[in-house]
């Protein structure tokens, strides 16, 4: 479980650090932090945030209102700000229609996974003119695996009519062996 915001020292508090730092040194989880405010009386906001990432990953750009709300200590408001705020940032960045020639041209899209604790299956779907339609995360797993079955791979590429697929994962214990 997450240290509840009080319990953390107010340097390393994610509205604190996004001042003194910059957006950029914070984590998912605390930029969704921020977002949101505070948590419940039940469920501190940085878990809140933490499990609310791994359902925004989950869903990727399929992300519903409902899909969060489902949550308790987030209701229509908080919803809708995590939604507004994921579609003001995707229409600045537009990962779909990114064109991929190299393999290199996936990192910016998948980067800000490279500092979880657990393994991330990603998947990145694309059209016929190698652009990008959809990233979505198809499996968490452990530190060191991440099983995935070949279903769950192929059905997000069904979803979205894809002409292709890119997969990658992330590797938090460090070691490349399979």
């Amino acid at each position: 479980m997450s240290k509840r915001i009080d319990q953390i020292p107010k340097h390393d508090r994610p509205r604190e650090k996004l001042v003194t730092k910059g957006a950029n040194a914070l984590n998912d989880q605390e930029l969704l932090a921020v977002l949101l405010g505070k948590g419940t009386a039940r469920m501190d906001v940085m878990t809140l945030a933490s499990n609310l990432v791994r359902v925004i990953d989950e869903r990727g750009l399929n992300l519903r209102t409902e899909d969060l709300t489902a949550f308790e200590g987030v209701g229509e408001a908080k919803a809708t700000l995590v939604l507004a705020a994921i579609e003001f940032a995707r229409r600045r960045i537009k990962p779909e229609g990114l064109k991929i020639s190299t393999p290199a041209d996936v990192l910016p899209l998948i980067r800000h996974f490279a500092d979880r604790k657990q393994e991330h299956f990603l998947s990145v779907t694309i059209n016929g003119a190698n652009e990008v339609l959809n990233m979505r995360v198809v499996s968490i797993g452990l530190i060191d695996r991440s099983p995935v079955h070949p279903r769950e791979v192929f059905a997000d590429a069904l979803t979205d009519r894809a002409s292709g697929i890119i997969v990658a994962h992330n590797h938090p214990a460090g070691s490349l062996e399979p």
